[in-house]
């Protein structure tokens, strides 16, 4: 009886020691998983924004901005590496490998090139407020101090002698929308007529003496290098020119003019790959917070809040017609193929 208690006293000490050596090993499991969390949350994350040319002044200020958000909202540092150029050209060079966690393009129809590719899901458009565009903007003439051309309208710029400067519609997502602007124009001036529209845009582009690759190119070429007696500017691009050098531009609002929506999208298979997912849609929801729509509209931007917009009031002309692309053109993919595919509309007026 004596050996079976001595035994059972022993077993006893070893199970404690045991449960003892456990808990310690799974204490410091614990403690070293709570500081490779800790470590995972405070480590830099990177993230790509692939933009279009005019956005390059907004995004640096923006960034700044998410930035701060963000690692006081979840205790990390973010690295955002831009990339700006021509819109339709930016999406191509996604589709050819730049590995965007994010894209803020110029229009729907180039982000919606990345979903047919694959790297974007189907339903993007409705992923953030607005159709994923948190800010939009119009097209406007830049013309030199005092008018010297008198160009108040459309028509103004096709009359012979007028020399105009806009980008390439094939690799410029702003030049898609000055066409469709000038087109909107000239279908309401002639009812409809589909061949007094060819023949008015093809004085218009006969006027053109330089088609930059993009929108940044194009002003470079009117405010820079002095070419040209009008821009057909994003409104944006405009008031920066006007800031810029207030003694030598102005800006005319024409008549008519178009809803300009520059579209964002969180590339999906990039994302996924990066593990940066969560990081990349803050980043563009953020966009809609109501700091980020004021910083919006002080770079020259509308706000996509209506009541915010409205205290920009003063800057822009809330009251131009503006066509919008689904109303009156069947949206981007429609546009596309009768405008600017090869052999399209384009084509025949500028050959």
């Amino acid at each position: 009886m004596k050996r079976t208690y001595i035994l059972s006293k022993r077993i006893l000490a070893l199970a404690i020691a045991l449960v003892s050596v456990l808990g310690t090993v799974t204490g410091c499991s614990d403690k070293a998983s709570s500081s490779k969390d800790e470590k995972s949350s405070s480590e830099t994350v990177s993230i790509t924004n692939v933009s279009y040319d005019p956005t390059r002044e907004l995004y640096e200020q923006y960034n700044k901005l998410f930035q701060e958000y963000w690692e006081k909202e979840n205790g990390q540092k973010v690295e955002i590496i831009q990339s700006h150029g021509g819109s339709g050209k930016q999406a191509r060079s996604v589709l050819e490998g730049n590995e965007a966690d994010v894209v803020t393009l110029a229009l729907e129809g180039d982000v919606d090139e990345l979903r047919t590719g694959g790297l974007i899901d189907d339903g993007w458009v409705d992923e953030f407020p607005k159709s994923s565009a948190p800010y939009t903007s119009t097209i406007v003439f830049l013309v030199r101090k005092d008018n010297p051309k008198n160009i108040q309208d459309w028509d103004d710029i096709v009359k012979p002698g007028v020399e105009v400067i806009t980008p390439d519609p094939k690799s410029s997502g702003g030049a898609r929308w000055n066409f469709l602007a000038a087109w909107a124009y000239a279908d309401k001036k002639f009812g409809g007529d589909e061949t007094k529209n060819k023949e008015f845009l093809k004085s218009l582009y006969d006027n053109v003496s330089v088609l930059d690759s993009g929108a940044r190119g194009s002003t470079t070429t009117f405010v820079e290098n002095k070419k040209g007696d009008v821009l057909l500017a994003w409104e944006n691009e405009a008031f920066l020119s006007v800031k810029e050098h207030p003694d030598e531009y102005e800006i005319i609002t024409p008549s008519l003019s178009i809803l300009a929506q520059p579209s964002v999208a969180v590339v999906d298979a990039n994302v996924e790959k990066h593990g940066t997912g969560e990081v990349s849609k803050a980043y563009l929801e953020y966009l809609y917070s109501d700091e980020a729509q004021r910083l919006e509209g002080e770079n020259y931007y509308r706000p996509s809040d209506s009541e915010i917009l409205s205290e920009f009031s003063d800057t822009f002309d809330l009251n131009i017609e503006l066509v919008n692309i689904n109303d009156d053109f069947g949206g981007w993919a429609a546009a596309a193929e009768k405008f600017f595919e090869d052999g399209a509309i384009f084509d025949q007026i500028y050959q």
